[in-house]
This record gives C-alpha cells, structure tokens and sequence, in this order.
C-alpha cells in the first residue's frame, strides 16, 4: 500500500457500511463520509501505518479483537515490521496485564494473524504472498473477523 493510498487498503469496512445501510441509507452515507475524512484524507498529519497502530491498540484496550485483526493486517500492508509488533505486542501485555494476555489476546484471532506474519517473515515469505495468506486466513471469510451480517436460514 502506498503512504497515502487508502484504496489499496485490504480490509476496508464494505460489509458494515451494508449493514448501516440496512438499517438506513443515510447512516450509510454519513459513516461513509466519517470513514473518509479519517482514513481518505490525503492531507492526514497522521500517516495511515500509525493510525491503523492506533486503531490497533484502542481496538485492543476496548476489547474489540475482530477489529484489531482487521487493523492489525491494514497495518502490516501498510508497511508496519515484525519489530514494530513485537513492541505493540509487548506494550500489550504490559498495559493490559499478563492474565488478560494470557487468557483474552494470546488464544484470539488478533494473535494468530501476528503469529502468522512472524512466521511467513522468518522463512522470507514476500509481503506481498504475507498479505495475500492474511486475507485467505483472516479476511471476510473467516466469522472472528468477518463484519458482514449474518442471517441463520432455517
């Protein structure tokens, strides 16, 4: 993904901007328009890697573990290292408590995408397959990070 370029950006909340839309159209177009003054501005004093590292942690600090999943494979194709979630990961485990750790982040989805990316990195997989494996593991098809509504048929 290019520094700026948000349209390249896997992940991107699609499926949720439906399920706005079924509850109302223009709660559809007014978080569609929230969405892009946040991460569609090309004037953002933030780049997208450290904002998607912040909507990582806050996503994490809330609980929200399918979001920080999503955002923490937006990151990694933005350009954030191993090293730089290695840190978070750290930072993780100190600012929210090595038990919660061990019990709540540690078994999640979240953890298994970072797992991912530093495993495909030791053996020199490319980013780009990385991103790809990501998608395939962790994208809409999986439920713990899908946002897309799901209706049971009897």
């Amino acid at each position: 993904m290019q520094e700026r370029n948000v349209a390249k950006m896997p992940l991107k909340p699609k499926e949720s901007f439906e399920n706005f839309r079924n509850i109302d159209k223009d709660l559809s177009t007014l978080v569609g328009g929230l969405w892009g003054l946040v991460w569609g501005n090309p004037e953002s004093a933030i780049e997208p890697k450290i904002k998607l590292l912040l909507s990582l942690s806050n996503a994490v600090g809330a609980r929200r573990l399918r979001q920080a999943a999503r955002e923490l494979i937006k990151a990694y194709a933005a350009g954030c290292t191993v090293k730089e979630m290695d840190e978070l990961f750290s930072l993780f485990v100190w600012n929210q408590g090595v038990g919660n750790f061990a019990s709540e982040i540690g078994p999640s989805v979240l953890f298994a995408a970072y797992q991912l990316i530093k495993r495909e990195e030791s053996i020199n997989t490319p980013k780009e397959r990385i991103v790809e494996k990501l998608k395939e593991n962790f994208g809409e098809g999986n439920s713990s990070v899908s946002v897309s509504a799901k209706v049971k048929e009897n």
